[in-house]
């Protein structure tokens, strides 16, 4: 029993201390994009960030072995290192602009920073964050939104930029080109199936799930976009040619992220926006119910009809002066009991 233990424990330290390190190196040094992309084979690479690495009893047992814990903030800006320059890249494909897919990458993490609880404990924290992003870059309103004049507000908050060239914004090549107008010319769903099958890597199960759609009309679209896509082309392209084409359109897109601690003031700014929004809409609709309680009727009150002019009635007369005999009999009404025998014993006739 004892050497088939002693195997074991090695094994279980060595583990423990690798995770450390990685942690460790992980927490002082969150700023390194990956380049390689944040797709289906990558997606599990940033789970370290989410919880211990090790949850063995001697970690457990002694707190010198477990690896140092992440704050929200510090996990989120790790993530947003990881990730964004990539999904700038993916979303440009989508977009065919440079600052509408910059746009709607940095929404998608407002939106993370925002549900941060959720999207800290979430599988595929990757995952979640390119569908969030590709939605926002396909959102009629996100195009609407960039279309419209933008007031200037003075300098965006970040980074100076550096030296060296401007981020591309269009391919040079003609392929390239030509690849990126016929993508922008496809319908959303086409769109972003090919860019999620053939792009990033995904395969078809996968890519129907996070396009919402069943199997069979994913693959019916990706099929369609193939043939739409390579028609334009030069060349006929296979399917390996057309992936690689789609990363080399995306690697020329060098895009300078935002800082995430920006970002994560821009999403608590805007939460408390609407949170202000929401009371003042609330008060505004208490106010409104409490006046009309207070000014509306109680009771049912029938209309008036309107009057009518009444013809062929002869106008009233003003009475004159009374004659001799209307004096005389008024004077003898006057004088006459009203009450008698007369009254009880009426004549007979």
């Amino acid at each position: 029993m004892t050497e088939t233990q002693a195997p074991t424990e090695a094994e279980a330290e060595a583990e423990a201390t690798c995770a450390a390190d990685v942690a460790s190196e992980a927490a002082s040094d969150a700023g390194g994009a990956s380049e390689t992309g944040c797709d289906a084979s990558s997606a599990g690479e940033v789970e370290w960030y989410q919880q211990p690495l090790s949850t063995d009893a001697e970690a457990a047992a002694d707190p010198a072995l477990a690896p140092p814990l992440l704050t929200p903030a510090q996990a989120f800006d790790a993530l947003y290192s990881y990730c964004a320059p990539t999904l700038v890249q993916q979303t440009y494909l989508l977009t065919g602009s440079l600052r509408q897919a910059r746009d709607a990458v940095e929404r998608a993490f407002q939106q993370a920073w925002q549900r941060w609880p959720e999207v800290a404990v979430d599988r595929d924290p990757a995952g979640w964050m390119r569908a969030v992003a590709h939605d926002c870059a396909l959102s009629p309103w996100h195009r609407l939104r960039h279309r419209l004049p933008v007031p200037f507000r003075g300098p965006a908050p970040g980074p100076e930029p550096g030296p060296g060239p401007a981020p591309a914004s269009a391919p040079t090549d003609p392929t390239g080109r030509a690849l990126l107008a016929e993508l922008q010319r496809l319908r959303p769903p086409y769109r972003r199936a090919l860019v999620l099958y053939d792009g990033v890597g995904l395969d078809l199960p996968e890519t129907a799930a996070e396009t919402e759609a069943s199997t069979p009309a994913t693959a019916g679209r990706v099929q369609y976009a193939r043939a739409v896509v390579t028609a334009c082309l030069p060349e006929p392209a296979t399917p390996e040619e057309l992936h690689r084409l789609l990363n080399e359109l995306a690697a020329d897109v060098r895009p300078r992220p935002t800082r995430p601690i920006v970002l994560r003031t821009r999403a608590d700014l805007r939460a408390r926006r609407w949170i202000h929004a929401a009371v003042v809409f609330a008060s505004v609709l208490l106010t409104t119910t409490a006046l009309t309680l207070r000014t509306a009727p109680d009771h049912y009150e029938p209309p008036v009809p309107p009057g009518a002019p009444v013809s062929g009635v002869p106008p009233q007369a003003v009475p004159g002066p009374l004659s001799h005999k209307q004096l005389k009999l008024r004077s003898k009404l006057g004088a006459a009991t009203a009450a008698g025998p007369e009254r009880l014993h009426p004549e007979a006739r």
